[in-house]
């Protein structure tokens, strides 16, 4: 049996950890040669060790357009395309109305808007007919948050793109999907919860209480919808939102 992304080539930023190291460890089980980014090369070579099938490490920091640029220049020579982009790279933390500061509000932008459109714009030249491309979304983006207000809007900035972006696309027949988890077990995650394990835990364990399902997902549970989008498999599939949150957004 062919396995779903047999010879895709397919590029994860931000897959060192979390939920960008289990989409290109599950895209890499299904066939694809997968190429992550970080910004620590220690990270990056574990990562790689860990993914093993043949998948390829860049460093680089994608607010940075000089690395984009060498991150697309170093898949075009390798491969001479791209079938798969996961745009995942990206984050923020917490501040209450009244605590923004412009910096907070910079580096959330700057991070979770401003990089996925140059990510992707720049990916665009390797990018051919029937190719996928996934961003990260949140349920942040559609649901309040208190004290997350600027990481939300963020978000909900990625779903505005991808609904535009079917548009300018869709002469070229590449489809773009937004994966928006709920609270999933990340060391990010838990790190908004403070330094101390209890504190963190402390958040997870609220967290986990607001979901339905009564429980965080699991970095592998939204991988395999990523696989799942950047798959044919998910060939009808144009400018949706994808929620896999336990049903938290649906209530």
């Amino acid at each position: 049996m062919s396995k779903r992304l047999e010879g895709k080539i397919a590029l994860v930023t931000g897959g060192t950890s979390g939920i960008g190291l289990a989409a290109a460890h599950d895209m890499a089980r299904e066939g694809a040669k997968v190429y992550i980014t970080g910004r620590r090369a220690a990270e990056l070579d574990k990562a790689v060790q860990l993914l093993g099938h043949g998948a390829v490490g860049v460093q680089g920091d994608v607010t940075v357009e000089a690395d984009l640029d060498a991150l697309m220049k170093t898949i075009g020579e390798a491969e001479g395309r791209l079938d798969v982009l996961f745009a995942n790279a990206g984050g923020g933390g917490l501040a209450p109305l009244g605590d923004i500061t412009p910096a907070h509000f910079d580096d959330t932008f700057q991070r979770n808007v401003r990089a996925v459109v140059f990510t992707v714009q720049k990916a665009l030249p390797l990018m051919r007919v029937g190719g996928s491309i996934i961003l990260t979304g949140s349920i942040a983006g559609s649901t309040g948050t208190q004290g997350f207000s600027i990481y939300s809007a963020s978000k909900a900035a990625v779903r505005a793109l991808a609904r535009s972006w079917v548009l300018d696309l869709k002469e070229r027949g590449i489809r773009v999907n937004v994966v928006s988890p709920g609270a999933t077990r990340t060391v990010g995650l838990a790190e908004l919860g403070g330094e101390s394990k209890e504190a963190q835990d402390g958040l997870l364990g609220y967290l986990a209480s607001l979901v339905p399902m009564g429980r965080l997902g699991d970095p592998s549970e939204i991988a395999r919808v990523v696989t799942f989008l950047a798959s044919d498999d998910s060939s009808f599939m144009n400018g949706a939102e994808v929620m896999a949150d336990g049903g938290q957004a649906q209530i």
